[in-house]
């Protein structure tokens, strides 16, 4: 056995922007020099597909970092430290099942596939809207659509959310480790904060609408959450629900700028735009996490002392050229159906991947009906990688198309 300390292995400058703008020749070196490992500034990060998905799953060995990321950010004593040492992708065993049982079922396929109609119509209001632009900057058009389909599941007014949404994009890099921005964070997430306490008073214990607000109001009122974690949890899915769909599509529009005949057979095939999905999920995709290992690992012949950070790029765990041929090809008609890891493994496996799966699908047959022959009206712009990554500014120019009639095309797919 080999342990990581002794072995030579090519430093992966994550925190910079030219990593994050274009991580390819990097992760090449990398893989070069080990077929499996590279360090950075945070600690050691996984570069291979099968390392990643089989590490994930270690769920004895490996904790979320909330202590960890709190003190490089020097927020003890802050809401938002608070909130990153409390929520429920840092608890663990009964304590983590008890959170995650209070939401789970909202974000199950059934339900999921119930709110189609919802996202059909959101999606559909948004183009009445922005499509007759002819041009824009995509993020902020596509910053407007998943927290809309969020406030439908909370049953929360659209019209706040105008005042929140700024701190919704910055509650989305909270954990990029940016420790200079942590001001702004604290600011953004006593806006949410106070956004979801109005929430809560202003439906009280009895509103009976049964939407996900009621249910979790009431395992409070059961004793099944308490008033802080009802609050951190809304805070959570507001910010999650805002924040890695948006990316999503901002990701695959960047890409199908590249691909025109893919984006029209978008718009005149309904269940092709599955594929497209699947495909941008594996080629890119917006979150990379952290764990840190509670106890000596092994994998692979090397041990991983406990106590390391260990950095998961899973925006790029599809580009293993070990996995895929042509790894960075957009190919949604690959014959390898690998699963692409966007979402996790593990205990902590990413709970809304339905929903968000299935707004980026609807949305990318109407985007498409409307939004003809897209380009790049300016160079996009990139986030930090680590963290929550993706495209910071989209603007692109158009075509726009006419609102298609009601028709079956538009009604919301199956599952």
């Amino acid at each position: 056995m080999t342990r990581i300390e002794e072995l030579a292995l090519y430093h992966l400058p994550v925190e910079t922007a030219d990593f994050a703008n274009d991580p390819d020749p990097w992760l090449a070196r990398a893989r070069a020099q080990h077929p499996w490992l590279a360090t950075s500034a945070i600690g050691p990060v996984l570069t291979s597909y099968r390392a990643i998905d089989e590490i994930m799953r270690m769920d004895d060995a490996l904790e979320m970092p909330g202590r960890e990321i709190v003190d490089i950010m020097g927020a003890r004593g802050t809401g938002w430290g608070d909130f990153a040492q409390e929520m429920m992708l840092v608890r663990h065993g009964a304590d983590h099942q008890r959170l995650r049982s209070s939401v789970s079922a909202a974000f199950g396929p059934g339900n999921v596939k119930r709110m189609r109609p919802v996202m059909v119509a959101t999606i559909s209001a948004l183009l009445d809207e922005w499509a007759p632009k002819g041009r824009f900057d995509f993020t902020e058009f596509a910053a407007n659509f998943p927290v809309r389909v969020m406030f439908a599941l909370i049953g929360g007014d659209v019209a706040r959310l105008p005042a929140i949404i700024s701190s919704l994009e910055v509650q989305g890099t909270s954990f990029n480790m940016i420790v200079e921005d942590m001001p702004r964070i604290e600011a953004a997430y006593q806006v949410l904060w106070r956004f979801v306490d109005d929430l809560i008073a202003e439906r009280g214990p009895d509103a009976g609408r049964g939407d996900l607000l009621d249910d979790l109001i009431a395992a409070q009122t059961r004793g099944d959450l308490t008033a802080k974690e009802l609050r951190q949890m809304l805070v959570f899915l507001f910010g999650a629900g805002y924040d890695t769909s948006k990316n999503l599509l901002t990701l695959l529009m960047d890409s199908m700028i590249a691909h025109p005949a893919i984006w029209q057979r978008c718009a005149q095939d309904r269940e092709y735009c599955r594929k497209v999905v699947r495909e941008q999920l594996r080629l890119t995709s917006p979150s990379n996490t952290y764990r840190v290992t509670t106890r000596d690992l092994t994998w692979e012949g090397v041990t991983i002392p406990a106590g390391t950070m260990l950095l998961f790029p899973l925006g790029i765990s599809g580009r293993d050229p070990e996995l895929f041929s042509r790894p960075l090809a957009f190919d949604p008609d690959r014959a390898d159906r690998t699963a692409p890891l966007a979402f996790g493994r593990g205990m902590h496996i990413c709970l809304g991947q339905f929903l968000a799966q299935a707004n980026v699908e609807e949305a990318t047959h109407l985007i498409a009906r409307r939004l003809t022959n897209p380009r790049h009206d300016a160079p996009p712009t990139w986030r930090s990688f680590c963290g929550v990554w993706g495209i910071k500014s989209l603007p692109i120019a158009f075509d726009p198309a006419p609102s298609p009639a009601p028709d079956r095309a538009l009604e919301p797919a199956g599952r």
